[in-house]
């Protein structure tokens, strides 16, 4: 696919949409934009557009479809496989004042936010008002629109699912420039294709989001997490699917290992409960009343010292709370800071083949003189490993990820597993989405993304 270069009279025209103001062009740029958390590629975006509106993004998505421009949307920039890069140069849509709530409806439990919305200012508006948002995938800061984009999951997911359960309705403006409405405030849909969850996950390649509904709950009046040591990681993965099966229902199953929690103590400056152990269980239990929680951690307790637990922490104080939360929320940056530089492998597996795939990556380890260390969601076999350069030469490590990465993703697919679990395809894992899905599949893909996009101009070079 060709697209035209950009002029100086797209920018004016584009300028004379959003204003001056919201208009920077070339070096005006940050260098910020040229890529997303992870940095794996860079490339700088010919213009970069601050939108505020439907209305705006509809004009912009109509001219630059007329003159083949490339078009990019990204959020907080939060992503970690290169979606939100512009690989074509070309037009960058910023979607971070687009920021506003605009309505809490509490007769039909749905809250209507613009996309630019962060995941942290959603919980604690709707906390506010007694309500729950369940998806809690790890970057707090990243923004409504891009969880929507990636189908965010995150540690409730074992109980409440992904961001796909809790999307009602999507405004969305087509790179013709139309507007869709799609689905809306009701509970049961019928009426023909869901087209909004083909948006949902496309990762901004089909349409841009303007405007989404999202289911609440009410909010669960009372959480416990319990903190469960375990002699070795085996132990306290294999212990998983036994939790799973004992119907205890826990909101969260999370797993983590000493030495990733020990970066976590020294990124943030504070203390986890209890490090002697090699591997920790975290599983948090919540509920209507206190009796009923009670009852459910209280058999998984009984359970996990039978699976071998040295111990159970109850971590029911908010000091505690916040101390083994705010540890599990820097797991990422924690690990980030260690190295000199890493890349990452998220992959889902079924939950009965955790502790192989992660004996796997140990091995591998080993193997490539090469440290991998991971955390993850174990109630749903979301697996985490990140791959760190520490003393490696650049090309040293290019090559040892290269090689990880393809034993990785072939690992997961002999497991029964897909390459993504929540993070997305993008730029970064295209090569293993197409060399561990079937052609019928990608090709279907294809005529979906020709369906939405005949000039191929929204986020071209992602996904397929």
């Amino acid at each position: 696919m060709s697209f035209s270069v950009v002029t100086r009279e797209n920018m004016e025209a584009l300028r004379a949409i959003v204003g001056q103001e919201n208009c920077l062009w070339g070096e005006e740029i940050s260098p910020d934009y040229a890529h997303d958390e992870l940095g794996g590629v860079e490339r700088m975006p010919d213009i970069l557009l601050r939108v505020h509106s439907t209305e705006e993004v509809s004009r912009i998505m109509a001219y630059a479809d007329t003159h083949r421009l490339p078009v990019v949307v990204r959020g907080s920039g939060t992503g970690l496989v290169g979606a939100a890069v512009a690989l074509e140069g070309g037009v960058m849509l910023e979607t971070t004042g687009m920021n506003r709530i605009l309505e809490l409806d509490e007769e039909n439990l749905t809250v209507t936010v613009q996309p630019g919305v962060l995941l942290m200012e959603l919980s604690e508006f709707v906390q506010s008002h007694g309500l729950f948002y369940p998806p809690d995938p790890g970057e707090k800061s990243a923004t409504i629109g891009g969880n929507i984009s990636t189908n965010a999951g995150g540690m409730r997911a074992v109980k409440y699912g992904v961001t796909r359960d809790y999307v009602r309705g999507l405004t969305v403006v087509l790179p013709t420039g139309e507007v869709l409405e799609l689905g809306g405030k009701v509970v049961k849909n019928s009426s023909g294709y869901s087209l909004k969850d083909v948006i949902i996950g496309s990762e901004g390649t089909l349409a841009v989001i303007t405007q989404a509904t999202l289911r609440l709950l009410p909010l669960p009046p009372v959480s416990v997490s319990l903190l469960a040591p375990f002699d070795s990681l085996d132990a306290a993965l294999d212990a998983v699917p036994a939790i799973v099966r004992s119907k205890a229902a826990p909101t969260a199953i999370e797993y983590m290992s000493r030495d990733v929690i020990l970066m976590a103590e020294e990124y943030l400056g504070k203390k986890f409960p209890d490090t002697t152990a090699p591997a920790y269980a975290l599983l948090t239990f919540d509920g209507p009343d206190l009796s009923q929680v009670e009852q459910a951690y209280a058999g998984t307790a009984d359970l996990c010292l039978e699976l071998g637990a040295r111990d159970i922490y109850l971590v029911d104080t908010d000091e505690r709370k916040k101390s083994v939360w705010d540890a599990r929320g820097a797991f990422l940056e924690a690990i980030k800071a260690s190295s000199v530089e890493m890349d990452e492998c998220d992959v889902v597996v079924p939950r009965s083949r955790i502790a192989d795939y992660i004996k796997f990556t140990h091995a591998l380890a080993k193997e490539l003189d090469m440290r991998l260390p991971s955390f993850g969601h174990a109630g749903d076999g979301n697996l985490h490993i990140y791959l760190c350069r520490d003393g490696m030469g650049r090309e040293t490590f290019e090559e040892k990820c290269r090689l990880a990465f393809e034993r990785l993703y072939a690992e997961a697919a002999r497991c029964g597993g897909r390459v993504s679990g929540e993070h997305g395809i993008g730029w970064a894992k295209k090569e293993y989405l197409a060399a561990h899905s079937a052609p019928e599949e990608l090709a279907l893909m294809g005529r979906i993304k020709a369906a939405f996009d005949p000039n191929g101009i929204l986020n071209p070079g992602k996904v397929i």
